[in-house]
């Protein structure tokens, strides 16, 4: 694909994610991403064949260190943008994907929230890797940290969509992974 094809994909991405956290999984339509990204019906199929390709896409991507790691970029920063992000969906919950994640999962995939999840876990342990031998971070035990990150984050962003966890939930939560994890 050549740079306007993915520049027009990285678009469909953005503005679907909008879609999925305004509308949930379920109620997201070819024809919303058409209207959103302004591409003919066409145009759209070209990059993706249904909601549920770019959902899929979406989930995979969410958490990449790879180009980073590979341009020898600080593992404390992109913890900290890691961080951010995360940050944000906590304490803003109407930008979180968490509602569409649930819908997707109650339709029975869960051969696609493995793969997320493997995904997941293989991103954070070569950040941690990463960061350990940067001497940026401690040694830790990898796949322990890996669960802390991902479980206490899903947690508070779960149930930031039902309950408020207040102001310093997320600050917390990034204190505390840094105080674990940070040099």
């Amino acid at each position: 694909m050549g740079v306007k094809g993915d520049i027009t994909r990285s678009n469909i991405i953005e503005e679907s994610r909008k879609l999925f956290v305004k509308k949930g999984f379920k109620d997201v339509t070819m024809s919303d991403i058409c209207e959103a990204t302004g591409l003919s019906r066409g145009g759209l199929y070209r990059h993706f064949s249904s909601p549920e390709e770019i959902f899929n896409e979406i989930m995979i991507d969410e958490f990449s260190f790879e180009e980073g790691i590979a341009r020898g970029e600080s593992a404390k920063r992109m913890l900290t943008e890691a961080f951010s992000k995360m940050s944000a969906q906590i304490n803003n919950p109407s930008q979180s994907l968490s509602s569409a994640l649930y819908e997707y999962a109650a339709a029975g995939h869960e051969d696609f929230y493995t793969a997320v999840d493997d995904n997941a876990r293989k991103n954070w342990s070569d950040l941690i890797e990463y960061g350990i031998r940067s001497h940026e971070f401690k040694r830790v035990n990898i796949e322990s940290m890996v669960d802390l990150i991902l479980y206490y984050s899903r947690g508070l962003m779960l149930w930031s969509k039902v309950i408020d966890p207040g102001e310093d939930a997320a600050a917390n939560y990034i204190n505390t992974i840094s105080e674990i994890l940070c040099k």
